[in-house]
């Protein structure tokens, strides 16, 4: 039977830092009033877009899995915060890379974006469609934040990672999923602003205000991620002890713990940097697993868990085995330009274009 291992990781997030303090020297906040509500201490600012972050961390993910960008048969791209909507994301990206043989599409289901691009890769690869692909999660979704409102300007940041995943032989990779929608919930979170109906000039693309009822998210994604994890383990006849990592959607410090008490894990097996980037949407899961790897938390052969929720609202878990190699095959020197203004600087001057946009 052919399954999907991962052979290839990797990850980039922009220089710009912005922190707390400095979201409190233009919001009625403060480090203290963020921080116990999210667990979030700072996020980053993107200076450029998001095709430049995905073609850095693909490939950095190619050369860990020591793979030529011609060798890639499909790209699947897990993102909301899309540069263009046609062409897609995807094929962007391929451009970037120069991986002509591939087929190319994006997967937009909000924060699970990345999740679900890998089921689909996944599905892929084991019916035999192709023999490789690169998946992608990420987001640059400063450029449609509404810096004004601080229940969502406190919450996300930017950033983009990639996998790299090949048909083996050996049971590695997805080892079950389960994806869900919970659409009662569905105007609990909604960017008004982003879509089609926009271009009725009656709002301008990209002028948006978010909708966010945040004890309603909490509620239904600790139920959402919560069940789909119960599920996942239950189909593969596994108990809570045996997993090694749960690694989880970086949302908000509270819901990891809540999840975490739900499915009965301990915070001790339960990767977290939320504190460092907030909330990259589609990015979050796939940097932290990046980031695992980097800090020595996956070990070879480990049983990874990997819940997550979004807009929509969209749930999944994802119970996956790891390979016998945690070092990358090779390093890449793709890297970004630097970034020629800071992260409050990039904010501000984001928030003056839309108030020139408004007048």
């Amino acid at each position: 039977m052919t399954h999907a291992a991962i052979t290839g990781w990797g990850k980039c997030l922009p220089p710009a830092v912005l922190t707390n303090a400095d979201l409190a020297t233009f919001l009625d906040t403060s480090d203290e009033w963020i921080t116990t509500r999210t667990g979030i201490r700072e996020r980053r600012i993107s200076h450029v877009g998001l095709g430049e972050l995905a073609d850095v961390a693909a490939h950095r993910a190619l050369a860990a899995a020591g793979r030529d960008p011609a060798d890639i048969e499909l790209i699947v791209f897990g993102t909301t915060s899309y540069e263009d909507q046609a062409p897609n994301q995807a094929s962007g990206l391929q451009q970037r890379l120069g991986a002509m043989r591939a087929a190319s599409m994006d997967v937009n289901t909000a924060c699970t974006s990345f999740l679900y691009a890998w089921s689909t890769a996944n599905a892929m690869v084991r019916s035999g469609v192709v023999r490789n692909a690169l998946v992608v999660g990420g987001e640059v979704i400063s450029r449609f934040m509404d810096w004004s409102n601080r229940n969502v300007s406190v919450l996300f940041g930017d950033g983009c990672a990639a996998i790299v995943i090949e048909a083996v032989e050996e049971e590695q990779g997805l080892l079950a999923e389960k994806l869900g929608c919970d659409v009662a919930g569905r105007d609990a979170l909604v960017i008004h602003g982003m879509g089609a109906r926009y271009a009725d000039l009656q709002r301008r693309y990209g002028q948006t205000e978010w909708v966010f009822e945040g004890q309603e998210i909490f509620k239904r994604a600790v139920l959402g991620m919560g069940q789909a994890a119960a599920d996942v383990l239950a189909r593969r006849g596994l108990a809570a002890g045996d997993v090694d990592l749960v690694i989880p959607h970086q949302a908000n410090l509270r819901i990891i713990e809540a999840v975490a008490r739900r499915v009965d894990i301990p915070m001790e097996r339960v990767f977290v940097n939320v504190q460092r980037y907030g909330n990259m949407s589609a990015g979050t899961v796939p940097i932290a697993l990046v980031e695992a790897l980097e800090e020595g938390r996956v070990k070879p052969g480990a049983t990874l868990l990997m819940p997550a929720f979004g807009a929509g609202l969209t749930w999944c878990a994802h119970l996956a085995r790891w390979g016998e190699r945690i070092v990358p095959l090779g390093t890449s020197e793709a890297a970004l330009p630097p970034a020629p203004h800071s992260a409050l600087e990039m904010v501000r001057e984001q928030i003056a274009r839309r108030e020139r946009a408004a007048g």
